[in-house]
């Protein structure tokens, strides 16, 4: 993973309130999707595209 994967993922953890099931669930998309770019490392953006598939949750 690179330099700022781990960051990005302790600041998606603490601001989306993550599950550890929904921490490895993105973890396993970003390993998707770096595959289908050709990455052998989960790169920043990789993990940022996965997250901006989690659903939205509606408050009021």
């Amino acid at each position: 993973m690179q330099a700022e994967g781990p960051s990005l993922m302790r600041a998606a953890m603490s601001q989306l309130n993550l599950s550890a099931r929904a921490y490895h669930r993105i973890l396993k998309l970003s390993r998707t999707i770096a595959d289908l770019a050709g990455s052998e490392e989960i790169l920043s953006t990789h993990l940022a595209e996965a997250l901006q598939y989690r659903p939205k949750i509606m408050m009021g």
